[in-house]
């Protein structure tokens, strides 16, 4: 039963790759210390299609309810190049989100609300909820200002393992200090078709065209596929891949169309997850994209199909991103929002869904034995 929970069987054959160098592709060398940990890896690629066909809608013009102390939201069809990614600048406010326009024509738009604690007396974390296209039941979407949240990676012992950890649940005094918000890593490594990095060390090789989680050593992080999008830097301190890239250049992929949606992991049942129990197409599943200024988007639902999640994404201004974990365990988003000058708490914690499993204590719980990402204030 852990193994189907865990996410996908399906395995794409892939062919010899290696790992890229570079700044984002400026070309810089690893340093002594990631070369030494890099070197001996046998790596693997998986190729990627181009996207074909016309794009999904982007996020509509509708002015956001946000407050008056944040940008005003940002006009559509701002990057010079549809997929591009300018990186957010650590201390400096991103444009507020505009309200999601809703698919069809009698559903709700996506009216942001704010959410967590807020970073400079700044709301830097907006949620909402859309149905998706052919859904009828509503999806999470979270919205982070990566200019003032800096991320992080936290290992766990079942998954990615291979531990000790100096980043693992549950989260620290420290570190709940400054927590605003956390959500869920992907598969089992096992399962990821991926691989993983972090404090110095490769723990799964990584694959070439994987879809790929980037933290640098700034906090700011960006989503885009191994060797084309990302690449290893000095500046790299962690890294986390899962599957092929669900979005790419501002649509879903081909891979996210097709009908083989089995590849994207193997599911529970509509009423149980035992391994003797079929599993759905339409199933809990949660996704992390990057818009072209810079900011993170999550996306979790109830019954989700690999293309309805990459939709989802898109409508929220991403141009790259990639599936996370599914089935009903394991996705989460929660913020946290406490007191002035208190520590982020389970008591003072908030799930993007009310229906996801793991909630605000998840992550304080020293049996959380597997990866997830906290965005802290800077």
């Amino acid at each position: 039963m852990d193994a189907q929970l865990a996410g996908g069987r399906g395995q794409h054959a892939v062919g010899p790759g290696e790992i890229m160098t570079g700044r984002r592709g400026l070309g810089s060398r690893l340093g002594p210390l990631a070369l030494a940990s890099v070197a001996s890896l046998v790596l693997v690629a998986c190729t990627t299609s181009t996207p074909s066909g016309p794009a999904p809608a982007h996020p509509g013009s509708t002015a956001s309810t946000v407050p008056t102390a944040r940008h005003r939201a940002a006009p559509t069809g701002t990057a010079a190049k549809v997929g591009t990614v300018t990186a957010a600048v650590p201390g400096r406010l991103l444009p507020a989100p505009a309200a999601l326009v809703p698919y069809g024509t009698t559903g709700a738009p996506g009216t942001w609300r704010p959410a967590g604690r807020p970073v400079r007396g700044i709301r830097v974390v907006y949620e909402t909820t859309l149905v998706p296209p052919g859904g009828t039941a509503p999806a999470g979407i979270a919205w982070l200002d990566t200019g003032l949240l800096s991320a992080r990676l936290y290992s766990g012992s079942v998954s990615p393992g291979g531990g000790p950890y100096r980043y693992t649940a549950p989260v620290a005094p420290a570190q709940a200090a400054t927590l605003v918000a956390a959500f869920n890593g992907g598969f089992k490594m096992n399962q990821a078709r991926g691989g993983y990095y972090t404090e110095g060390r490769v723990i799964d090789p990584l694959r070439t065209g994987a879809a790929s989680l980037v933290i640098y050593a700034d906090g700011s992080v960006d989503v885009g596929a191994w060797g084309r999008d990302v690449t290893m830097t000095p500046q790299v301190v962690s890294l986390r891949q899962n599957l092929l890239p669900l979005v790419a250049g501002g649509r879903p992929t081909p891979q996210a169309a097709s009908r083989h949606w089995q590849a994207w992991g193997s599911t529970c049942g509509a009423t149980s997850c035992l391994a003797t129990v079929p599993g759905i197409e339409h199933q809990w599943r949660s996704g992390l994209g990057i818009t072209a200024d810079g900011a993170l988007v999550y996306a979790a639902g109830p019954a989700l199909d690999p293309l309805q999640l990459a939709q989802l994404l898109v409508r929220a201004g991403a141009v790259r991103g990639m599936q996370l974990d599914i089935n009903p365990n394991w996705p989460v988003f929660v913020t946290y929002d406490p007191a002035p000058g208190a520590p982020a708490a389970p008591a003072n914690g908030s799930k993007l869904l009310a229906g996801t499993a793991q909630g605000p204590r998840t992550f304080f719980e020293a049996t959380w034995a597997r990866d997830f990402i906290t965005m802290s204030a800077r």
